[in-house]
């Protein structure tokens, strides 16, 4: 049976449409629109490339055209003992994308009815930096378009180790009780309050003077408190209830441990500081986990095909199956360039393309050269990457574990894999797409 044949009958029998009615003739159009077999040998060779150069032992790639997956294929292992295959339905530590995913979609809500103000200083809603100097002006606007010049990154970790890399009792413990609630690993507990211990390092850190674009993802580790103050929902239910279900997103979610998944979990970091084995059904990034692993940074773990489906969601302006899960007013504000002035390429959350991406070779564009300016997503640090063009109707999922077995392995970063990928895409469908 023909390779495009035999992916159309398994798409059928797991039903490949995003966000409406299945059609059977729209997906064989879309799978008609380029050469399948030729695509996938160039993806192979890339990454077959990358696992070669311990960019990473295995990858996965999902892309959608028109609300419909035309291609969702797996490459290498889990880990480069080649025991357990890559599957479709693996459930990834998704890191940074949590912050599109998790906090983002509430904020927007939010902003709708009238709880939050992008404009109004966020010590509205975030009374100590109220007392704060440097921060008491800074907006929700600025913060969420990463031009607040905040710092980039605290390790709290540092806080609960030793010099000898032992827990400090008074943070840490290895087994549960009232005072040590927080699941952060297997037999790892955190402090109830350890999280107001973050809050003040966030609250007294430096802020620049100069008001540039500076990456910064210390608010994302406050969002979920403000998120659950203003609804009076836990941040973690408030997005499964109004993001998650209603687009049939069953495996977006945190601590995933802790759930029955049948799907196979793929592992991050050999941590050999904190946790000291492999870190695997645990969120990787340390502040997120000594939160008890649910958080606005990172925490959130998924398949590929739910990934789609929320990057759907906001590629069709918040609508799903018909529904307006998210105002189309508010989406299409914050997928927009905030500070182009500033050479800031940023929306509100999202990431964008280079401001002058189109002109670059693929080795300097980021993403892919030929996205369209409208399009947004977000890269993790643990490898992941999501991308969503409104002009030509794509969605883009890239899955892998860069960070195993070390997160110094950073071939993916330097062989530019994920724009490589990208960019296939739209060379393949280039007749099809508004280039």
């Amino acid at each position: 049976m023909p390779k495009i044949i035999l992916y159309l009958f398994i798409g059928i029998c797991s039903n490949v449409l995003l966000g409406q009615k299945y059609n059977v003739e729209q997906v064989v159009g879309d799978l008609n629109q380029f050469d399948y077999q030729l695509v996938y040998n160039q993806l192979d060779s890339i990454i077959t490339n990358g696992i070669k150069n311990e960019a990473f032992p295995g990858a996965q790639v999902l892309v959608a055209k028109n609300d419909s997956i035309i291609f969702h294929e797996v490459f290498g292992y889990h880990t480069y003992d080649s025991i357990q295959p890559v599957a479709l339905d693996d459930l990834y530590d998704l890191a940074s994308v949590t912050k599109i995913t998790g906090p983002l979609p509430a904020i927007m809500k939010l902003v709708d009815e009238g709880k939050l103000d992008l404009d109004v200083p966020f010590s509205t809603y975030w009374k100590p930096w109220k007392r704060r100097k440097d921060k008491k002006d800074i907006t929700l606007r600025e913060i969420l378009a990463h031009q607040a010049g905040l710092e980039p990154y605290i390790v709290f970790l540092n806080k609960t180790l030793k010099k000898n890399g032992r827990f400090k009792n008074r943070f840490l413990r290895k087994l549960k009780s009232k005072r040590f609630d927080k699941h952060a690993f297997e037999n790892i507990y955190v402090k109830s309050r350890f999280n107001r211990k973050m809050y003040r390092m966030i609250n007294r850190s430096k802020v620049s003077e100069d008001k540039t674009y500076r990456y910064s993802g210390l608010t994302f580790l406050v969002f979920p408190k403000i998120i659950t103050d203003l609804t009076g929902v836990p941040y973690e239910e408030y997005v499964q209830e109004n993001f998650y279900e209603p687009i049939g997103a069953k495996t977006l979610g945190f601590l995933p441990s802790t759930k029955n998944y049948r799907n196979h979990i793929v592992p991050t970091e050999m941590d050999t500081l904190y946790r000291n084995t492999l870190t695997q059904g645990w969120v990787h990034d340390e502040n997120a986990s000594l939160l008890g692993g649910i958080s606005g940074n990172a925490g959130l773990f998924g398949t590929a095909k739910d990934l789609a489906k929320i990057m759907q969601l906001y590629l069709n302006y918040g609508a799903f199956e018909g529904k307006q899960i998210l105002p189309k007013d508010v989406v299409q504000e914050f997928i927009r360039v905030q500070y182009p002035e500033n050479d800031n390429r940023r929306g509100l959350g999202f990431d964008k393309p280079l401001l002058n991406n189109k002109e670059l070779p693929l080795e300097e564009a980021y993403p892919a050269p030929q996205v369209s300016p409208d399009s947004f997503g977000h890269s993790g640090f643990t490898g992941t990457f999501v991308w969503a063009d409104p002009k030509n109707q794509l969605v883009y999922i890239f899955l892998s574990n860069r960070v195993y077995p070390t997160r110094e392995h950073r071939a993916l970063y330097e062989l530019n894999i994920r724009s490589a990928v990208q960019q296939v895409f739209y060379k393949g469908l280039a007749n099809q797409l508004k280039l």
